[in-house]
């Protein structure tokens, strides 16, 4: 037997760390291939920060929102309930109220009806006159102890109409000549209830808002009468409900109500050109 030579042993010996090698790199590399890839990381979520709530300013009351109102004022009334809390808490609210008017053309000279217009093409001038309506505390059945003396206000004409404008094909609301105290539409109104002379900065004492413009007659157009918008607040009367309603002709009667309110502006408007034609400004004491 031939003893092995040292180039031999070192020759078998560098062989055989190249097989460890070999079979080493290639289990490590079957490994890699054959283990398992491990999943994604999961993204952290982080939940945006939650606004904090804003509150929400009431809108302005309407002339369809302030009829709803009446309607339940009156039917608790006539049904001997106590006022629904809506209505109750209508006090302090904000309103815009249309009141449409000489929907059925110009009235006639030296008429005394509270709301009248008239054109006078000669001149192209334009009178306007609104006056409003007085109550004293019994018209509204306000006993002596209350504090209110008086009250002016304005009927809301069509109170069964949400409606700001007048009705189409509108004929003459009453016979011409005729001065009515009372309309049967007239069941519905809204007044300032004043108390005594402390408040009397915002009275008009029968004093009539007034108008005299100069229109062209090509450019006057009257077809749709015209319009009072009022605006100012909700008020309680006499330190209760906003809304106060009567029946002076018993039970079978339709009630009669009144929106207590504070009024700021009234505003005269065309509607047909949507034009301002004069603007007033109620000022009382305490405001």
């Amino acid at each position: 037997m031939q003893e092995p030579s040292v180039r031999t042993s070192r020759l078998a010996i560098a062989g055989g760390l190249a097989a460890i090698l070999v079979v080493g790199g290639g289990g490590f590399f079957l490994g890699r291939t054959t283990a398992p890839v491990p999943p994604a990381p999961v993204p952290v979520v982080v939940p945006a920060p939650t606004p904090a709530p804003v509150p929400e300013t009431p809108k302005d009351l309407g002339r369809g929102d302030l009829i709803a109102l009446t309607q339940r004022a009156a039917d608790a009334f006539a049904s001997g309930e106590a006022m629904p809390k809506a209505v109750a808490d209508a006090a302090g609210r904000r309103f815009e109220l249309l009141l449409p008017f000489g929907c059925g053309g110009p009235s006639e000279a030296e008429t005394s009806l509270p709301m009248q217009w008239r054109y006078d093409e000669a001149e192209g001038t334009l009178r306007v006159s609104v006056k409003p309506t007085m109550w004293s505390k019994a018209d509204w059945n306000l006993d002596n102890r209350a504090t209110t003396g008086a009250a002016e206000g304005f009927w809301i004409t069509r109170p069964w109409s949400s409606s700001g404008a007048c009705p189409p094909r509108a004929g003459q609301a009453f016979s011409r000549g005729v001065e009515p105290l009372t309309l049967p539409g007239q069941t519905l109104a809204i007044a300032q209830f004043f108390e005594g002379d402390a408040d009397r900065d915002g009275r008009r004492n029968g004093r009539p808002f007034e108008t005299v413009t100069r229109v062209a007659a090509d450019k006057f157009d009257g077809s749709r009468g015209f319009r009072l918008r009022i605006a100012g607040r909700i008020e309680a009367i006499a330190g209760n409900a906003p809304i106060r309603c009567i029946q002076p002709a018993g039970a079978e009667q339709r009630p009669i109500c009144v929106i207590g309110a504070r009024i700021d502006t009234v505003r005269l408007e065309n509607p047909t050109s949507e034009e301002v034609l004069a603007t007033w400004t109620i000022g009382r004491s305490g405001q």
